[in-house]
């Protein structure tokens, strides 16, 4: 511990007598640094926090949806500090007066894409943020932004949605053109091949649709014979009189024509038409049953009255057999119908595929037709809607004001740091003067180095003329040592006095 704290000694005791070394070189190296530090632009920052408000003016169903909206939004953001925008900026503000050509632009937009930061803070505010040579340059950067961000609010998704919107119609028009040109295609090989055939849609869909109806027949003229199997059994068992009072004249031809009348009045109530196949059948049936009872001498009867539960029947036979009837001559036409399109399969397979062909070719162009049809409307409400409202409202929190101090450099703490690396490179330089210099401040060191005993060491003796010079020397010295700091201190004073003029 003894020996470190007589190494120190020494250091201090070599760096004193070479203190004005020490004291020249920490001059040079601050008059040098502040010098540097003088020239050092300043860059004064504004700074402006935006509030986007989100407002969803119609439901997301018709195409306007707060994603698309967040989307134009970060859009915005992205590109207000493009080349094109920050040229306005230029052109907008004090820095036009700096320019003279389309280089000092290009120049200046460079510039600004290191100086302009936006930001995207928590619930949609944005903080624009400038810096630049002067406290009204970066304050006039800043209101030119949010100047350029209105208007970008304002007309740019009103332009685009626009320009959509005419893309779209001129895109409708061509679909309806070919899309008509289509249905004329379709409705010509349709007449030319298929016009005598049944039903509609291709040669597959019009045998499946009659395979189909058919199969539905088959089921109720099986349904429609068991019943009137069923009632011919019963009638079977029923008589046709019953006994009543003498003298009442008809017989079963009369009984069986009051039937038929009856069934076909019911039938014309329920709004049959004359052509309905049940009203043809019971007309047949009711000119036979005409001439029968024409025929049927009077009081055929043999003196009885008709049975009510014998007629019911025959009412109920003649009525299934219509129905059976009709089935069956609506069995024969689907037949025929099924017959005449196998022989179109048969006969030409190309039609089969042609029109399938040009079945899909009219569907897919109906389809696209139709979903643009959608699109162009749901485009035209968006346009009306922008046109009456701001899907994005806009709004200043904090407007940007002209900062009262630089941000950039930090002159006070440059200065103070070029004052202690003075200092510190002065005595730097002693030290290491002294080490070039072999000498020994103690007689220990000289012993150590020569390897000879020292017997003793002679003090120095100073004269009083000697002593007063040393005590004028040691006043120069601390009055330029002081020196040194009230320059440190003036230059302060000397900054803080421009930061007041500046703002």
């Amino acid at each position: 511990m003894n020996g470190l704290y007589e190494e120190i000694r020494i250091a201090l005791h070599s760096i004193w007598r070479r203190r004005w070394l020490a004291l020249g070189v920490a001059w040079g190296i601050a008059i040098l640094g502040w010098l540097v530090v003088s020239q050092l632009p300043n860059r004064y920052e504004a700074k402006a926090r935006v509030f986007v408000q989100i407002s969803s003016v119609l439901p997301a169903a018709i195409g306007v949806t707060a994603a698309d909206q967040q989307n134009d939004v970060d859009t915005i953001r992205q590109t207000l500090t493009s080349a094109v925008n920050l040229e306005k900026v230029v052109r907008g503000t004090d820095l036009a007066n700096t320019v003279s050509g389309t280089q000092d632009i290009a120049d200046r937009v460079a510039g600004l894409q290191t100086s302009i930061k936006v930001v995207a803070q928590q619930n949609n505010l944005f903080e624009i943020t400038a810096s630049a040579s002067s406290p009204k340059l970066a304050k006039q950067i800043v209101d030119k932004l949010i100047s350029i961000f209105v208007d970008q609010n304002l007309s740019d998704d009103r332009t685009d949605t626009q320009a959509t919107l005419r893309f779209l119609d001129g895109q409708v028009d061509q679909m309806q053109t070919r899309l008509a040109d289509a249905d004329a295609k379709r409705t010509q090989f349709q007449t030319q091949y298929l016009g005598s055939l049944p039903g509609t849609g291709t040669l597959q869909d019009r045998m499946a649709a009659a395979r189909t109806q058919m199969a539905q027949i088959d089921s109720d003229l099986a349904a429609a014979q068991t019943s009137l199997a069923a009632i011919n059994g019963q009638m079977a068992g029923a008589q046709p009189t019953v006994a009543g009072p003498t003298g009442v004249v008809g017989g079963p031809a009369r009984a069986r024509l009051a039937a038929i009348e009856g069934q076909l009045a019911d039938a014309r109530a329920k709004g049959y038409t004359e052509s309905h196949p049940d009203v043809v059948a019971l007309k047949s049936q009711l000119a036979a049953a005409r001439a029968a009872a024409n025929a049927e001498p009077l009081g055929a009867g043999g003196g009885g009255q008709p049975n009510p539960m014998y007629l019911s029947l025959k009412s109920m036979q003649a009525d299934k057999q219509a129905q059976v009837a009709a089935l069956s001559a609506r069995k024969s036409q689907l037949q025929g119908d099924i017959n005449a399109i196998i022989a179109k399969l048969n006969g030409d397979p190309a039609v089969a595929s042609e029109q399938g062909q040009i079945e899909r070719d009219y569907q897919v162009l109906k389809d696209k037709y139709d979903a643009m049809l959608g699109q162009r409307e749901t485009i035209r409400v968006r346009a009306q809607a922008q046109a009456q409202t701001d899907a994005i409202k806009f709004r200043t929190i904090d407007p940007p004001t002209a900062p009262r101090k630089p941000t950039a450099p930090n002159r006070p703490v440059l200065l103070a740091g070029v004052l202690i690396l003075a200092i510190g490179g002065g005595l730097a330089a002693a030290y290491a003067m002294a080490q070039l210099k072999v000498t020994f401040a103690t007689a220990g060191r000289l012993e150590k180095a020569s390897g000879l005993p020292v017997i003793g060491s002679i003090s120095e003796r100073v004269s009083r003329a000697d002593a007063d010079l040393r005590k004028r020397k040691l006043k120069l010295f601390a009055g330029a040592s002081a020196a040194l700091v009230v320059a440190f201190v003036g230059l302060l004073g000397v900054e803080m006095l421009m930061r007041g003029l500046a703002a």
